[in-house]
């Protein structure tokens, strides 16, 4: 099992990708998905993009890590 964070692409350079997560921007590798769009959603994996993701299914996956996270601060 791998786990994917869901990302919005914020700039293209070639094969590498600005995404951000949250606050937070990465540069990630591209390559791996076809015809990635600046505003697009992917899902990455170890600096990959592994495949895009519509709006809302990000927004459903972002929304769960913030419970799941919550959560795990709440038992801490």
């Amino acid at each position: 099992m791998c786990l994917g964070i869901p990302g919005k692409v914020i700039n293209i350079e070639a094969e590498r990708g600005e995404v951000l997560f949250g606050t937070v921007k990465r540069t990630i590798d591209l390559r791996l998905v076809d015809d990635v769009k600046v505003g697009e959603y992917v899902l990455v994996h170890a600096g990959f993009a592994i495949s895009k993701l519509d709006p809302e299914e990000a927004r459903k996956t972002l929304e769960l890590i913030a419970e799941i996270q919550s959560a795990s601060d709440e038992t801490q």
